[in-house]
């Protein structure tokens, strides 16, 4: 699959079979459906390996990790997992059905998303975060680009634990990615994803047709990460194998698995 087949999902409403995650867009005539084919973006992940400290975790465990003790301060948004929310009221539904969320569309087809990466991040952080930015360019139309004066743009800070709103928001839109945890080139890619519209796979409105999720093996205070939420999936398929889907063991108490694949529970669900 090339550049064009992906860019082809930012223009097209067809489906398009097994790799395809659906970014959930306010359905009005001036917005286009977001489409992206994850598996290019697995293969992003899975690679680079010079780069990908973090292979031999999963991305649910790196964010686990990260956040799993982080206490928020009252300049941060409310978060929950690694999605970050204007106020606990949205937490249940899908940010992106209520309001205009997409990266707008330039007169080239390409889709520009400025950013801002904070000051505080040494040479080597930001090197990390930048090759995170620039792994979308080859395999899609999306191109993140230092901010000159664009009024929204995403402001990349470490702030306590790794974690992005879902969609444009606005304005300066914060996505953390702490220092100490989340500079990981999954990880970094992860967040980028939340930010332009994707939100975790196994929390999709139909997940219950896919996935059986087993709570007594969540590890307690954690199974807020296995809420449904009110998406509009448009009939595209489950992704077993998207980059947003945790794997089967995330948040386990008990070295059990908290979800399985149905009704063939032999599914492979990606370790990403």
């Amino acid at each position: 699959m090339g550049v064009n087949k992906y860019t082809e999902g930012y223009k097209q409403e067809q489906q398009q079979g097994p790799g395809v995650n659906t970014v959930h867009l306010q359905a009005d005539g001036n917005m286009a459906l977001l489409k992206c084919t994850l598996s290019l973006l697995i293969l992003l992940v899975v690679s680079d390996r010079s780069w990908a400290e973090e292979k031999e975790l999963s991305v649910s465990e790196l964010l686990w990790r990260a956040n799993k003790d982080v206490v928020h301060t009252k300049d941060e948004p409310f978060v929950m997992d690694d999605i970050a929310y204007d106020n606990e009221n949205e937490r249940n539904a899908d940010q992106c059905t209520s309001r205009g969320c997409m990266w707008g569309k330039s007169s080239d087809g390409n889709v520009y998303v400025p950013y801002v990466i904070a000051n505080h991040y040494s040479s080597r952080e930001r090197s990390i975060i930048e090759r995170g930015l620039q792994s979308f360019h080859s395999v899609s139309c999306i191109r993140f680009v230092q901010r000159s004066s664009q009024r929204d743009y995403l402001s990349i800070q470490s702030n306590n634990g790794c974690y992005s709103y879902v969609g444009r928001r606005g304005n300066a839109q914060t996505l953390s990615l702490d220092r100490q945890g989340c500079l990981y080139h999954s990880t970094v890619q992860h967040e980028l994803l939340h930010a332009l519209g994707f939100n975790h796979e196994q929390c999709r409105s139909d997940r219950d047709q896919h996935i059986r999720i087993l709570w007594e093996n969540i590890q307690s205070g954690w199974e807020y990460a296995f809420d449904k939420i009110n998406t509009l999936n448009l009939n595209t398929p489950y992704d077993y194998n998207s980059v947003m889907q945790y794997h089967r063991y995330a948040f386990s108490g008990n070295n059990k698995p908290t979800m399985v694949p149905i009704p063939n529970a032999n599914v492979d669900v990606k370790q990403q």
